[in-house]
């Protein structure tokens, strides 16, 4: 009795396990670039009359602060968002990351001048320096000082053996 109950437990379980595999390499969602055959899957979210697509897994970190506006200011630098994740490692092993800066701004407006704190930034991969660039310790500029327009996205890969620690020291409001 207790060899079949075992049997049938443990057919189950790998049955389960298959059906997991199936349903996680079915091609459902959507292929990321650059990711080596990775998907992500959508959730739907019902609110409303809106129904919102979200990733099933956040594999970016957030860095996002509620805005604290003064009456009549046009934009903070909590406008600004960065998030950064784990991508796959150089062919030599070392760790690749990417970031994402993206202006959040609900009023439309245009910022310049993203400066980030950025430490001893650097990077075994070449980035280019009007995308991103380390001025000196601590001070990173974004888009060589040019705007990001409202609702623009810049991304960039850097390898390094671990995760740069990066977030919006100063901007400036178009």
């Amino acid at each position: 009795m207790n060899r079949r109950f075992l049997f049938v437990l443990s057919s189950l379980s790998f049955a389960v396990l298959f059906l997991s595999l199936v349903a996680l390499f079915s091609g459902q969602g959507k292929n990321i670039n650059g990711s080596f055959g990775l998907k992500l899957l959508r959730l739907r979210i019902n609110q409303g009359n809106h129904t919102l697509l979200t990733p099933h897994r956040k594999l970016l970190r957030t860095a996002m602060a509620e805005p604290n506006r003064i009456w009549g200011e046009k934009c903070s630098k909590a406008d600004i968002v960065i998030n950064q994740g784990p991508t796959a490692p150089l062919p030599s092993g070392i760790p690749t990351y990417t970031v994402e800066i993206l202006n959040v701004c609900v009023s439309g407006c245009d910022i310049s001048g993203i400066h980030l704190t950025c430490g001893w930034f650097s990077s075994a991969r070449l980035i280019n320096p009007k995308i991103f660039k380390r001025l000196r310790y601590n001070d990173c500029l974004v888009n060589d000082g040019k705007p990001l327009i409202n609702g623009g996205t810049l991304s960039f890969q850097y390898a390094n053996t671990f995760l740069y620690p990066l977030s919006v020291s100063r901007v400036v409001c178009s």
